[in-house]
């Protein structure tokens, strides 16, 4: 095993997926509301709730591939709903979603290209978890993703469809 060079916040999420993934059979929900409650916990006090994200997003995201790494999960299960609860935890805590949604995607990424899997897959996992949190969130907030998206991440145009009517 590689050795983890985790941030804190990295390592407190790995720990609290790694809990998730063990304690229960809805495995999607538990990354959903672990990363959540990890994106609300990091921003706690913070006057700028978008930069917090920005800057401890890609921390979350590789916290929760290792975890799924060490447990034997399916990476490609855990990037989707790790994207979608950040996305979704940030805009409930008032940042900009469309910047939490593209930190979000990048980190995903990054992590995964770390990770050794497959980037085109990983990208459509985490453009697909962004983009189904805008869309839950609201017409505006699903626009402003799906436009962020297409602009910062490469590969994102070729995922991304349009809204649900």
């Amino acid at each position: 095993m590689v050795e983890s060079t985790l941030t804190a916040i990295g390592r407190i999420t790995k720990k609290a997926v790694i809990g998730a993934l063990k304690g229960t059979s809805e495995k999607s929900k538990a990354i959903v509301e672990t990363t959540a409650d990890l994106v609300k916990v990091t921003i706690e006090g913070v006057g700028d709730f978008t930069v917090a994200i920005e800057k401890r997003v890609g921390e979350i995201v590789s916290g929760a591939i290792e975890a799924a790494t060490e447990v034997g999960e399916d990476l490609f299960m855990t990037i989707k709903p790790t994207v979608y609860g950040i996305v979704k935890a940030g805009s409930d805590a008032g940042a900009d979603v469309a910047k939490t949604a593209v930190a979000a995607t990048q980190g995903a990424i990054k992590a995964a290209g770390k990770g050794g899997i497959d980037i085109s897959k990983a990208t459509k996992e985490a453009v697909t978890g962004a983009i189904e949190a805008g869309d839950e969130i609201g017409t505006n907030a699903s626009m402003a993703v799906r436009d962020a998206l297409a602009t910062s991440v490469k590969g994102a145009k070729d995922v991304i469809k349009p809204p649900p009517k």
